[in-house]
């Protein structure tokens, strides 16, 4: 770590990206992007935004999920600190809000640690916003009133874990981040825990984007229902009543966008529902396809 004694000639700034669609992204967002002389973005950053960006800027990828090459918290911490030192303005571009899930608050205290001027600007978080893009309200009068965001993937070393089983009856609606992995085993302690197993459950997958994609089901039939079908990441995971009301106000779908997978809970659709259709059968990153954005939809 720097030594705190030695102060920044510049400044970090630690920007919330949003979800995906671009536009989704906040004019003072934008701006820290315009007028940044370094950038350091990671996979969850849709590369339409780096066109804010100027040419002569520095721009650092910090890699995928899993890559080897992928450089590791303390390193991305050190590069915002010595470039800030170099006097640079620099931006730490995040997916969604830096501090829901995003190690904004990790980032932070290092900053804050080494002297560092910085500021956060909190971006559109993909866990209201992607089930906004899906149909999905997380609240709703007749339906719930209280909601939970959690984590569905933790560090090994925490000290209070996710208590499943205390969570299932605790709130009506529950969002759960990054848990595609461990969703049998999230399903199965909901249940033991005593949510009912018709609870409607839904997987959106790269919400936002063109390409999303949701499947929906109750927590004792998803599992079936998605047989061998991969959950492509990122994918969040919403689990209430609220999502009954997806079929109805699917809008993103209707407008022509995004597909949806229905499970053994839509054996008896209303006359309303949105009829399924077909996934997506382009397995490309969807950031590699062109970008949403108003200017290309009808």
């Amino acid at each position: 770590m720097v030594n705190a004694e030695h102060r920044s000639r510049g400044k970090v700034y630690l920007v919330g990206a949003g979800p995906g669609d671009p536009e989704l992204l906040t004019v003072k967002g934008r701006r820290a992007l315009e007028r940044c002389q370094v950038v350091i973005y990671d996979a969850l950053v849709n590369p339409a935004l780096l066109q804010y960006v100027a040419p002569e800027a520095e721009r650092i990828f910090v890699g995928r999920p899993h890559d080897r090459e992928r450089l590791s918290q303390s390193e991305i911490e050190r590069v915002m600190i010595t470039r800030a030192l170099d006097g640079k303005v620099v931006v730490r571009l995040k997916g969604g809000d830096p501090f829901i899930f995003g190690r904004g608050g990790e980032e932070a205290w290092a900053l804050a640690e080494a002297g560092i001027d910085w500021e956060i600007i909190p971006g559109v978080s993909s866990g209201h916003a992607v089930p906004a893009y899906a149909g999905i309200p997380l609240t709703h009068r007749a339906y719930a009133s209280s909601v939970a965001f959690v984590t569905g993937h933790e560090c090994a070393d925490k000290r209070s874990p996710v208590d499943w089983h205390r969570l299932a009856r605790a709130v009506d609606t529950i969002v759960i981040f990054m848990g595609a992995r461990n969703l049998s085993r999230i399903v199965r302690a909901l249940q033991e825990g005593g949510r009912s197993p018709a609870t409607p459950i839904a997987i959106i997958e790269w919400g936002t984007y063109a390409e999303q994609r949701v499947h929906v089901g109750t927590l004792g039939t998803i599992l079936t229902a998605l047989g061998e079908t991969p959950i492509r990441t990122p994918a969040l995971i919403v689990v209430g009543d609220v999502v009954s009301l997806e079929q109805k106000l699917a809008w993103f779908q209707r407008n022509g966008r995004g597909t949806r997978k229905a499970g053994e809970a839509d054996e008896s659709p209303p006359p309303h529902s949105i009829p399924p259709q077909p996934p997506e059968s382009d397995d490309r990153d969807p950031r590699e396809r062109s970008p949403l954005s108003l200017e290309h939809q009808p």
